[in-house]
């Protein structure tokens, strides 16, 4: 086997017999795996119970005689225009009762009955007709799964809710407790009274607010659910996937990733975004994550640029083959683009794709193929992966709730969790993502920024962590809350306050602005350094915490920044302002040291980007400058074996080392001496 390769197809955009041109250029590719179907419900069932599968037979058929295996889609993810005609009750409303008319795509309501009866028979149809067919590899359901439609706010809406939340609550007193109701007058007396969240004259109920968005994503689930029970009555051996889109708020993918076979995703980096591989680099951590450490597919990403910002940059020449790579670094066992041939009309026409508008002789179409021949030389790392010692924790509650407004400060709930996986991935420190009730047995320190809500079962398994030896970093706006959005009392921090060692008496959020007086805080600390913190400040009491960090001046002047706690084996940190860049770095460094993980790559230099992947080291560099990599083995991806290996910009090495370089600790397996990564001007700089 080898590792999966192509991306989505669209023959039906094109005439019949340029398919035949497809599938030869697909082979100098090296494309071996194509997803199908997509977007052809309109063709597939071109009116009302008529269905048409001939051209996606042929399609499949040729597909199958080239040796391209196929991700079957489902069609659902676009209903035809006679079915919105006939059926204008499943088109989406938004909260303030606006129609979302046909003209896009997800022109539906997830909870329509109408939509689901039509898409459940298509399903049906599909899965008759292909589910023995040779070119069949995966099931593809519908398509990004609340990319546009997550929060439909229609009556189809309205009656599934109460559903869930009877489902939920049992009765309706006991969702009045959960809500709060007797705030502003809004006891409810029956389910039927209740309606989703629709603009209202002033803030909206919290806790409302959150079950709302837990039950549009369920309602997502459902629509997923109910295609992948037809498929596995007919093909219970074929695997399933969704595509899946990054760190998306809308949609919970803790609940769903244990109902998915093949973990996917799409992930569309911006290439003026200087943070755009430590982004990347998330997203597949996460996914891996996701899949309990099994490997994933990068289902779609852009070969260039794309058509939907307000400036769509092209990737510079080196960055698509970089970043692919470091998906299968990180896990990918495919790299898949959208699309293969790029469109000549509609609104993604200027979206760049595997084949673009140049054709052949063309720098995209090279380096399709280049990263085509680079991909079938990593088939040795196919099927493997890593653990890792560090865990962020992302809570998708808690990220709704955090955001949801009527709060002490406006706060952005994924920018925290990117600032302590940047200092992470900076010091290219392998990082697993996990739920908050997560089994954290096996890791040595977890991070737990802005996790606002804290219900009972994720403060027992964190407790747990630290009593039984663990290292928690729990940072400001955390613990706040129940899994209800109601205050804990006597202090927040409900059930880690023991463990914290700490109490927190006061928020002092400061400006946003940063021109404004009071945006920033300064924090002094022997051990950390001086630094400054934005954001967020607080009025902190340490019980058995010890102050590791102070705020300096001001109201809070010798008051706690940052504390440490022994609890049972273990400690907890907590961290109450947001730390510049280089002081979390700090923070990361010294906890980590504290937790014995030693850095896997000490010397590599900015830009530098290493790990680890079924005993293949990957070395990325991001950097302006070339840098040397002073380690001698066979690189996988030209078949050069070198003492050393100079990398250019977006230079990648995938390195099976020579055993006397490798190093002994089974932690930090890297690197690790000095001088083994030197970073120089490149050539053409150099006169």
């Amino acid at each position: 086997m080898t590792l999966r390769y192509g991306g989505d197809y669209n023959p039906e955009q094109w005439p019949e017999e340029i398919w035949a041109e497809d599938v030869r250029l697909m082979q100098e590719a090296g494309v071996n795996f194509v997803t199908v179907g997509v977007f052809s419900w309109s063709l597939l069932e071109p009116s009302d119970g008529v269905f048409e599968f001939g051209w996606l037979d042929r399609v499949l058929d040729l597909l199958h005689s080239a040796g391209i295996r196929v991700d079957l889609a489902t069609a659902t993810a676009s209903p035809p225009p006679w079915l919105t005609t006939a059926h204008p009750e499943m088109l989406p409303q938004d909260e303030r009762g606006i129609v979302h008319w046909p003209g896009s795509r997800q022109q539906y309501s997830p909870t329509s009955p109408a939509y689901r009866r039509y898409a459940a028979r298509l399903v049906r149809r599909m899965a008759e007709r292909y589910g023995s067919h040779p070119a069949l590899s995966m099931w593809h359901i519908n398509n990004e799964y609340g990319c546009h439609t997550n929060l439909d706010y229609s009556d189809d809406a309205a009656i599934a809710f109460r559903g869930w939340l009877r489902d939920r609550y049992g009765d309706v007193e006991t969702l009045n407790r959960a809500w709060g109701t007797t705030f502003w007058s809004q006891r409810y007396s029956s389910f039927d009274e209740i309606l989703p969240p629709r603009i209202a004259p002033n803030f909206r109920n919290p806790s409302q607010l959150l079950d709302f968005q837990r039950f549009s994503s369920d309602a997502l689930l459902e629509c997923f659910l109910m295609e992948k029970a037809i498929l596995r009555e007919f093909t219970p051996d074929i695997p399933i996937t969704t595509n899946f889109i990054g760190a998306f708020k809308p949609v919970d993918y803790w609940s769903w990733a244990p109902h998915i076979d093949v973990i996917s995703d799409d992930n569309y980096y911006d290439p003026l975004d200087p943070r755009s591989p430590m982004k990347a680099a998330l997203t597949r951590d996460l996914m891996r994550s996701l899949g309990g450490g099994r490997p994933w597919l990068l289902m779609e990403q852009a070969t260039s640029h794309v058509q939907w910002r307000t400036t769509n940059a092209r990737k510079p020449t080196g960055q698509m083959q970089a970043l692919s790579l470091q998906a299968v670094a990180r896990g990918a066992d495919g790299i898949n683009f959208f699309q293969w041939r790029q469109s000549a009309a509609g609104a993604e026409k200027f979206h760049t794709a595997m084949l673009p508008h140049a054709g052949t002789d063309s720098r995209i179409w090279r380096s399709v193929v280049e990263l085509g021949r680079q991909l079938a030389a990593l088939a040795p790392v196919e099927g493997s992966g890593e653990k890792a010692q560090v865990a962020i924790v992302l809570d998708w509650p808690s990220w709704w709730a955090s955001e949801a407004g009527a709060l002490p400060q406006t706060l952005s709930y994924i920018d925290a969790v990117e600032s302590w996986y940047e200092a992470l991935y900076d010091a290219n420190v392998p990082v697993d993502f996990v739920h908050a009730a997560a089994d954290l047995t096996g890791y040595s320190v977890v991070f737990a920024p802005q996790l606002y809500l804290l219900p009972d079962t994720a403060a027992q398994s964190l407790d747990s962590f630290v009593r039984q030896g663990g290292a928690l970093v729990l940072t400001y706006f955390s613990a706040i809350a129940d899994e209800n959005d109601h205050a804990h009392l006597g202090g927040y921090l409900g059930g880690l306050r023991t463990a914290l060692g700490l109490r927190i008496e006061e928020f002092a959020p400061l400006a946003l602005d940063p021109s404004s007086l009071g945006s920033v805080v300064a924090v002094t600390s022997e051990r950390l350094g001086d630094f400054s913190g934005t954001l967020w400040s607080e009025l902190v009491t340490a019980d058995t915490a010890e102050v590791v960090a102070r705020f300096a001046g001001g109201d809070l002047d010798r008051l706690p920044a940052v504390t440490t706690n022994h609890h049972g084996r273990g400690t907890a940190w907590y961290v109450g302002t947001q730390p510049d860049r280089a002081a979390v770095a700090r923070i990361v460094g010294t906890i980590l040291g504290d937790a014995g993980v030693a850095l896997p790559f000490p010397d590599a230099g900015a830009g530098i980007e290493a790990v680890r992947r079924g005993g293949i080291l990957f070395v990325i560099n991001h950097g302006p400058e070339a840098a040397l990599l002073d380690r001698s083995g066979l690189d996988l991806l030209t078949g050069e074996r070198s003492e050393g290996f100079t990398l250019p910009q977006y230079g990648v090495v995938a390195l099976r080392e020579t055993p006397s370089h490798e190093h002994p600790e089974p932690h930090a397996p890297g690197v690790g001496k000095p001088s083994h990564f030197e970073t120089r001007k490149a050539e053409s700089e150099v006169h």
